[in-house]
């Protein structure tokens, strides 16, 4: 239940920020090391439900036709926080809102970013 409420306030903060005028996709660009750690996770871990080429498994897929018209905020506050009661955990232990939203600017782009070949 908890969980459920933290993912519906990023929701409305999210949308209470696109309605205020911050620019989508104006998050912090991670470091180039930071960067392939979430390219790793999103390969291995994401990968692991939503398919190895990310076109879907358990999770749905995270290509650009599947998230075209979604509003990022919702997908960043789902990556951070969850699904209650599915498999989709929260990962806001592990990385920031800006992360997050480094990662959905991408996916949303079709350009999910490559995992490096010394797997981090």
């Amino acid at each position: 239940m908890r969980n459920h409420i933290a993912w519906r306030r990023a929701a409305l903060a999210g949308l209470a920020a696109a309605l205020l005028g911050a620019a989508p996709g104006a998050a912090a660009q991670p470091t180039a090391a930071r960067q392939a750690q979430l390219a790793h996770w999103l390969r291995d871990d994401c990968g692991a439900c939503h398919g190895m080429t990310l076109g879907g498994g358990l999770g749905p897929p995270l290509t650009r036709e599947a998230l075209s018209g979604k509003p990022p905020e919702g997908l960043v506050a789902t990556v951070l926080y969850g699904r209650p009661g599915t498999a989709m955990p929260p990962w806001q232990p592990f990385m920031t809102q800006d992360e997050a939203q480094w990662l959905i600017d991408r996916l949303q782009a079709g350009k999910p970013p490559a995992a490096s070949p010394q797997g981090n």
